[in-house]
């Protein structure tokens, strides 16, 4: 017997948005206010009622543990297990079940592969080595971002559309012609071909066409704001006939564009079904009304949105603390201060977060939490000591310290490319062990001896010479460690390597090398810094148990704290720059939807902070306060502000406190802040 109980578990809005079976239903979910608990229940009242049998029933998910959690949900709901709902499952799932019935029609057999980035990266590589491709010029991750954004708009080789701005299309477009004629050879397809040769199948074939739409009575789809382009049409192909389709989501939680993500699919759904019902759950079961208050009023300054009021099934809670620092080391001293001292008393480690626009953000609170102890996780992320590209720099200043350093030797030797293949490597690795010297003096001898290959000669003759003289530049030039690093990167070819190489991660890159440089200068000399390193490292590995929760504000949605931090809340940081840049107001807006998004992780504490000064590329620059602080509403604010007493001889001060010349000891953002809460 089914529970019915589920019904009485609901509030108004829930309960009507389970009961609607008829027609389109939009169901506008607010954060926190039980999507899941609405997209569940409404399935087992479909069985329930008997609308349909679970294998009418298409629901689909963004990710494999949603769609586990459904289906145990839906289980307790039935008391039984949901068996039957065989179309319960991600896009990617689903359509290669599909697609595995007809293959055929793609030219496919049903047994095909379904290749992972590796794989595509290795036959990317391949087909650019037989076309002559310059693989330095034109790096396999760009042209496969390229090649998976034109799957997400629909289209194969021969219906792309170039965008003119981007020199590069032209010269992948043919690539994308024998990548695809590869895949098809290889009985192969990608995760972008899932979906495309679905929607070609059912475009071009009416008879399957119908069965599917026929037999899926309805349809559920989970986070519909997250959507591309080629998602959204593969779901109105199977909706064309009952029309009972249900879509869950919230516009103001957007956040994905750049991965494809097409945010008017949820704003023009009641347009594409005229009789769409449209239904807002609006009351929020994770956070305190102060929170959602903040977060409501920071999003009303959207204009393209459905619109909702988000109500508090809790108490008020406490006022949104805003802090204002001097620079970001303060600001990391700060937060740490605040857990170390009143938080981790009250709240498990495990239940705060920090979350940040940009990921090189966590190295200032990684080198706070290290200093006093306070463990810590990074989500979504790599620590940033362990970073390819910081592990590669610190390699480099590790073997200049002392040639004896074989790993840093080993990491490097190659690095950026110089002709010193494995079976150099290998040469040098077992004349080393045989006459037992480190490998730098091994490679010496190997060359004096003339016993590597004239074309790997060079680039070791080379890579040696360069090795001499930045110990000499550090000896005798007595240039310091930050200076030396630079000159480094410049003569060995690794930011040439970086800055010439088109690839979409190498931004990232150079910025957290920045960041390096910075961090490299809070140490007296060489040695301090790579000891100080060397105990990060070493440290991060060590521990276990209950940690602060690191990661950024993209990596955060769907999860929820106790008590959520949020720095750097500045003018080109968060907003952050590029994105105004390259989409105008649509980008200011996605930014505004990724603020919101941070706030209402927070269940019981949200603390957004701003600093006066960055240390950027090497210099000191006054910061201006995001132009989101200005849009937090007062009565929902605790304004406070920190200062480091050891470099400043200044008392705290408030926001509210007046200044003579201020304009000498306060930024920009600073001034244009105090006008406005004045």
């Amino acid at each position: 017997m089914i529970n019915s109980e589920y019904l009485n578990n609901l509030n108004k809005s829930q309960k009507e948005a389970v009961l609607h079976l008829d027609g389109p239903l939009l169901i506008v979910a607010g954060a926190g206010s039980g999507k899941t608990k609405v997209l569940t229940s409404r399935i087992a009242h479909i069985i329930k009622e008997k609308k349909a049998y679970p294998n009418q029933i298409l629901s689909v998910t963004f990710t494999n543990k949603a769609a586990k959690e459904m289906q145990k949900r839906v289980s307790t709901i039935l008391k039984t297990e949901a068996i039957g709902l065989s179309w319960l499952g991600t896009f990617h799932s689903i359509c290669a079940k599909l697609l595995r019935k007809h293959a055929a029609a793609t030219g496919l057999n049903s047994n095909f592969s379904i290749i992972d980035q590796d794989d595509q990266q290795r036959l990317i590589k391949n087909i650019c080595k037989a076309e002559n491709i310059d693989i330095k010029q034109l790096a396999p991750k760009y042209i496969l971002a390229i090649i998976d954004r034109w799957k997400n708009k629909g289209y194969y080789p021969q219906k792309v559309i170039l965008n003119k701005k981007d020199i590069y299309e032209k010269n992948i477009l043919p690539i994308y012609k024998i990548y695809q004629q590869k895949l098809l050879d290889l009985n192969a397809c990608d995760f972008g071909d899932l979906i495309l040769h679905c929607v070609n199948i059912l475009e071009n074939n009416s008879d399957i066409n119908e069965i599917y739409s026929k037999n899926f009575k309805y349809i559920l789809v989970d986070e519909y704001q997250d959507t591309n382009f080629i998602q959204s049409k593969w779901l109105n192909l199977l909706a064309k006939k009952n029309q009972n389709i249900c879509c869950v989501g919230d516009d103001d939680q957007s956040i994905y564009s750049w991965r494809g993500a097409e945010i008017k699919n949820f704003l023009e759904f009641d347009q594409i079904y005229k009789k769409t019902k449209i239904i807002r759950l609006e009351e929020n079961y994770r956070s305190t009304q102060n929170i959602l208050s903040v977060a409501a009023n920071l999003i009303a300054n959207n204009k393209n949105r459905v619109g909702k009021k988000l109500k508090s099934t809790k108490d008020e809670g406490d006022l949104i603390k805003l802090n204002c620092f001097k620079n970001g080391k303060d600001e990391a001293i700060g937060v740490a201060d605040e857990i170390e001292k009143k938080l981790k008393k009250k709240y498990s480690l495990n239940n705060i977060a920090i979350l940040v626009r940009a990921i090189f953000q966590t190295r200032e609170f990684e080198e706070r939490f290290l200093k006093i102890g306070l463990p810590y996780r990074i989500l979504g992320g790599i620590k940033f000591y362990e970073r390819a590209e910081i592990k590669d720099c610190v390699s480099y200043l590790r073997l200049i310290h002392q040639n004896k350093d074989d790993l840093a030797f080993d990491r490097i030797i190659n690095n950026p490319k110089r002709s010193i293949g494995e079976s150099t490597t290998k040469q040098i690795h077992e004349f080393s062990k045989k006459h037992l010297i480190n490998l730098e003096v091994a490679a010496k001898k190997l060359i004096e001896l003339n016993l590597i290959k004239p074309k790997a000669k060079i680039g070791l003759i080379s890579f040696l010479n360069l090795m001499q003289k930045w110990r000499s530049d550090l000896k005798t030039k007595k240039i310091n460690h930050v200076k030396l690093l630079q000159i480094v990167l410049d003569e060995s070819g690794y930011s040439a390597m970086l800055k010439n190489k088109k690839d979409l991660e190498n931004e990232n890159r150079l910025e957290n090398i920045k960041e390096l440089l910075n961090a490299m200068k809070e140490f007296d000399n060489l040695e301090s810094f790579l000891e100080h390193v060397a105990l990060a490292t070493s440290l991060d590995k060590d521990w276990e148990g209950k940690k602060v929760n690191l990661m950024t504000m993209h990596s955060a949605k769907g999860l929820e704290f106790e008590v959520v931090f949020l720095p750097g809340w500045e003018e080109g940081l968060f907003p952050h720059q590029k994105s105004i840049e390259e989409k105008g107001q649509s980008g200011l807006e996605e930014e505004r939807r990724l603020a919101y998004v941070g706030i209402t992780r927070a269940k019981k504490i949200a603390l957004i902070s701003f600093s006066m000064n960055r240390f950027y590329q090497g210099d000191w620059i006054d910061s201006i306060a995001s132009r989101f602080i200005e849009e937090l509403p007062e009565k929902n604010i605790e304004k406070n502000s920190f200062f480091d007493e050891k470099n400043n001889d200044e008392e705290d001060f408030e926001f509210n406190q007046d200044f003579e010349n201020e304009s000498e000891i306060r930024s920009p953002g600073w001034i244009r802040y105090q006008k406005k809460i004045k």
